[in-house]
């Protein structure tokens, strides 16, 4: 027969609780219910039994707000429950707890989740840009219609209703919202707050309810400006002195992207090698990475030009990066209706047209990795070989020279003279 254990007064129980020695003490009168004292005078009731064969410990809250005749009390009819129906006390709070967590998520509006799922982005995002650009989307688009939405009640027609306004009119940002947003029931499903299929779906969904995105929407390509025009715009582009048209220079001589023009740091630029060495996290693609340019001459004697007061190589006046918008204005502040991203498409044409423009041919593997587009086995094996990095210096040169064919003209001209 087991040992009983001494029934406990209070004052006996206080003064256990006063010795300040932590552990699990017996208080008597009801088998298996003990104090557990945590030092400094932190004290809690523990009821040891056995439920359904199995040892458990059944928390039944804090001394002294649970008094010690209370703890008695309800000891003794939680084992005489356990005794009579099989009652688990635990299971029962395991239970509740899941459930009041199902009813908290279920209250989960479709724009409380999608705040969850803009601050995980802003940790995988390369730029505040990007993450100003989902936030500005969700707002202007998704919002307006689902945002109020519990996201339980959301199914395939409440999305498709956020997309009929903009997806004949605005296809591509509509397809990229679709996107997101099934980005964000996927988050909702694996959480347990969504328990059907994505609503956001394109096969088996939405396919069915909205033309195909290649049938309403048109690629809008960059304004280019076209090869034999270029001489000339370069002529008129180094007269302008301010800080975007040195950077569209640049530009123009790396073949670059305009955040990666905008964005270049003297600490990329390799002066002893002539390479302009890009950190795969300025890189634009899902997989981007680091990309080395050798810089011709021109691009060499132009950054040689400019002061090394700012950590950028073009700062803006404020010392920051110059905005996308300052560089685009500058073609047409000298009459060219042309982007500054459509120079990479005249560089590509260039290299393309080698008869033409009496330059050597050069392989299109050559020109993909100047513009960084790793889109083919040959091209991605081309960045395993260093990028070929020397054999596209001749490439580089030889565009340089071009886009100053017109300045070298005059000056054989006036040698000439």
């Amino acid at each position: 027969m087991p040992k009983r254990a001494k029934e406990l007064s209070v004052k006996e129980l206080n003064s256990i609780i006063a010795n300040g020695k932590s552990g699990i003490f017996p208080v008597g009168r009801v088998a298996g219910l003990n104090i557990q004292v945590r030092p400094p005078e932190a004290a809690s009731w523990i009821l040891r039994t056995t439920v359904n064969g199995k040892r458990k410990w059944i928390g039944l809250g804090g001394y002294p707000e649970v008094p010690l005749a209370n703890a008695r009390e309800e000891a003794g009819e939680l084992k005489r429950r356990i005794q009579r129906e099989g009652y688990d006390p635990v299971e029962e709070r395991l239970q509740r707890r899941s459930e009041t967590k199902k009813e908290q998520l279920q209250t989960y509006t479709f724009k409380k989740l999608a705040l969850e799922y803009v601050e995980k982005r802003s940790k995988e995002f390369k730029t505040e840009q990007q993450v100003r650009k989902l936030t500005k989307m969700l707002e202007n688009y998704a919002y307006p219609v689902i945002g109020g939405m519990r996201v339980g009640d959301i199914d395939l027609n409440a999305v498709k209703s956020m997309l009929d306004e903009i997806w004949l009119t605005k296809n591509e940002t509509a397809n990229r919202l679709r996107i997101y947003v099934g980005h964000i029931f996927d988050m909702a499903i694996a959480r347990g707050i969504y328990t059907e299929l994505n609503p956001a779906r394109w096969d088996g969904g939405l396919k069915t309810l909205l033309p195909a995105p290649q049938k309403v929407s048109k690629t809008k390509h960059h304004k280019a400006l076209d090869v034999e025009q270029l001489p000339e715009f370069w002529g008129k582009l180094i007269r302008e002195e301010w800080q975007g048209a040195k950077v569209l220079q640049f530009g123009i001589l790396t073949a670059t992207r305009s955040s990666e023009m905008r964005g270049a740091l003297w600490s990329e630029i390799d002066f002893n090698d002539k390479v302009w060495r890009i950190p795969a996290s300025r890189m634009k693609g899902e997989n981007p990475k680091d990309h080395n340019i050798p810089l011709s001459s021109a691009a060499i004697d132009l950054l040689k030009s400019l002061p090394k007061e700012n950590v950028l190589v073009f700062p803006s006046a404020k010392g920051s990066s110059l905005t996308d918008a300052t560089v685009s204005k500058v073609p047409k502040r000298i009459g060219y209706d042309v982007t500054a991203h459509g120079f990479r498409s005249t560089f590509k044409d260039w290299a393309r047209q080698y008869v033409k423009f009496s330059h050597q041919p050069y392989d299109d593997d050559l020109t993909e990795l100047a513009l960084a587009h790793v889109n083919n086995d040959s091209t991605r094996a081309a960045y395993a070989r260093n990028e070929l990095l020397e054999e596209r210096r001749p490439l580089m040169e030889e565009w340089a020279q071009y886009c100053q064919k017109r300045l070298n003209n005059v000056v054989q001209l006036s040698e000439a003279k």
